[in-house]
């Protein structure tokens, strides 16, 4: 009998579903199948369809009737918004940093930067890419609103299946750089800078889109991930 209580176990195939999409290891319009999903992660079938409505909600999944569930597929309509959102959110939330961030919130976002070069000097693809995206989370927890860290990172998981459908251009080594610049704008207290570049920054990772959706298998995918 499993001591994992149902909602925390439902949380764990969520959460690893989501990580997997923002590692980009699960493709646009893969099939979520129930039943190999529930020999993975050894639950049962309605811990499984729990975190699928989970993901549901967050738009990270499709429920099909008849069909089953996949990984979303957002169209460009849906990407421009999605972008339009994150500048009027990251906007207001660059400007609070610069106004409020002690020692301790510029040393851990130091910290972050560090662990995304190293992650791009050593070529490791999902953890770099995981991490340029948590960049933006972790500034929202380090303002101090949860509420709009748990927001950000369900637009980032949204963005890394944009970014999938539409294979961006826009190099990761950019995003290093891009989040460095924003650090130093902080630290300086110099607001219009730092609210010039995240506007910079979120125009070009939009800007660099292309329309060549690619697809991928469930299982190689999740069989990446660590629990």
């Amino acid at each position: 009998m499993s001591l994992i209580r149902p909602d925390t176990a439902t949380q764990r195939i969520v959460d690893a579903i989501t990580t997997a999409i923002v590692e980009r290891r699960l493709m646009p319009g893969t099939k979520l199948v129930e039943q190999q999903l529930a020999d993975h992660f050894q639950v049962s079938r309605t811990l499984i369809r729990q975190a699928l409505n989970q993901l549901s909600r967050n738009h990270l999944v499709r429920l099909r009737p008849g069909r089953g569930a996949f990984i979303a597929e957002p169209s460009i309509e849906e990407a421009r918004q999605i972008f339009e959102v994150r500048q009027a959110l990251e906007q207001q939330l660059i400007r609070r940093m610069c106004a409020q961030a002690t020692e301790l919130d510029i040393a851990a976002l130091r910290a972050h930067l560090v662990e995304e070069s190293q992650a791009l000097q050593g070529g490791d693809v999902p953890r770099r890419t995981r991490l340029l995206a948590y960049f933006h989370v972790l500034l929202a927890q380090r303002a101090g609103n949860l509420v709009l860290a748990d927001l950000l990172a369900e637009l980032s998981a949204r963005c890394s299946l944009i970014a999938l459908m539409y294979q961006s251009r826009h190099a990761a080594e950019h995003s290093v750089h891009e989040h460095q610049a924003l650090v130093d704008a902080i630290e300086r207290r110099d607001a219009p800078a730092a609210e010039h570049l995240m506007h910079c920054h979120l125009g070009h990772v939009e800007q660099g889109l292309q329309l060549q959706p690619r697809s991928t298998d469930l299982g190689a995918a999740l069989n990446r991930h660590i629990t």
